[in-house]
């Protein structure tokens, strides 16, 4: 599906240095493009590739304007010009409207007629499935559960019991919403689970990645807010409630009750402990251990940086000596206060 630079432009809002009428066929890095492809330079490392390109036409911030003579789209943020010509030259290929054969819909289950339903898929009792909803092979969808309008689940997806989620949400294959939380009560010898009661409760326009986990409530429900991006990988714990446009990169776990705000970004490995608060507009870095509530925006690390080994395990012995320094320390800062005083310096 191809779109003229004029096109691109107009829904992209982007400004049009070139051939109005020049058709563009597909995107491409640099590298790759070709004389009917568009790409995309994200800064000044990219000027060696972007001289060298067969681009047919590429997206450029107003900063880099002048390291291209050809067609180009130039846009204040450039990155979002160039995913919103993606989305035009790459639509979605979405799966015709009915039930497979091999699906198993029970008699009880309220299905718009638009609706997509794959092979194997499994829908019980009493869940409500939205128009235009497209639910890949494999996937199963609980009772009393609801996917709102739009909302693609792909394959062998699980909607536990009662969870909800909004409209135009994309559920990647493998993903689990509505597991039990992680609940139990030791009698002191052996433990004994506590029933979740809870839901999942997903709004609209969520992205949620491939063989990420979901837990339902213990009581209350889990919250994942309109708008909220989360990668692979991910375990949200029961009672978690994550604010709106949030973003969450792969491998992050969040224990149970901990609320995180809106706009927020977690980079890969983040752990979150359990009973915190984030406030809104708080950035965590990769890897970091998040251990308290944290009340002002801002970007916060923890951890200590890659260094060779050799280094490394010299600073592990200093590490363990910390205490020790610091009792020494107090030591020689007593001594000096007692000196500057005129007093006398006991050993």
């Amino acid at each position: 599906m191809g779109a003229t630079l004029a096109e691109l432009a107009r829904r992209c809002h982007g400004e049009l240095r070139g051939d109005p009428d020049f058709q563009v066929e597909r995107v491409a890095t640099l590298e790759a493009a070709g004389p009917h492809d568009i790409a995309f330079v994200a800064g000044q490392k990219y000027y060696a590739q972007l001289a060298a390109t067969r681009a047919g036409a590429v997206v450029l911030g107003h900063a880099d304007a002048g390291q291209f003579s050809g067609n180009t789209l130039l846009s204040e943020n450039p990155r979002l010009c160039f995913t919103r010509v993606a989305a035009i030259l790459h639509p979605p290929v979405r799966p015709a409207a009915g039930c497979h054969a091999s699906a198993a819909v029970d008699a009880a289950a309220v299905v718009a007629v638009d609706a997509a339903i794959g092979p194997q898929a499994v829908v019980e009792s009493g869940a409500r499935i939205g128009r235009g909803v497209m639910i890949g092979a494999g996937c199963y969808i609980g009772m009393d559960a609801v996917i709102g309008d739009g909302t693609w689940l792909h394959e062998h997806v699980a909607i536990g019991a009662g969870c909800v989620l909004g409209e135009r949400c994309i559920v990647h294959p493998g993903a689990v919403i509505g597991s039990d939380g992680f609940g139990y009560a030791r009698d002191g010898v052996r433990w004994e689970k506590t029933p979740q009661l809870g839901r999942v409760i997903i709004g609209d326009d969520v992205e949620i990645g491939a063989n990420t986990t979901i837990d339902r409530g213990a009581l209350d429900d889990t919250v994942i807010e309109r708008g909220v991006k989360l990668d692979n990988l991910i375990h949200i714990a029961h009672n978690v409630r994550i604010g709106e446009d949030t973003a969450i990169a792969a491998c992050v776990g969040i224990a149970g009750s901990t609320r995180v705000g809106k706009r927020c970004t977690l980079a890969g490995q983040v752990g979150v402990v359990g009973h915190i608060e984030i406030t809104d507009d708080v950035h965590i870095t990769g890897a970091a251990v998040v251990s308290h509530t944290i009340r002002e925006p801002g970007t916060y690390s923890s951890g200590t940086p890659l260094e060779a080994y050799s280094s490394w395990l010299k600073n592990a012995v200093r590490m363990r000596q910390l205490d020790d320094m610091a009792r020494r320390l107090k030591k020689l800062e007593q001594k000096l206060s007692a000196l500057s005083e005129g007093g006398k310096v006991e050993e």
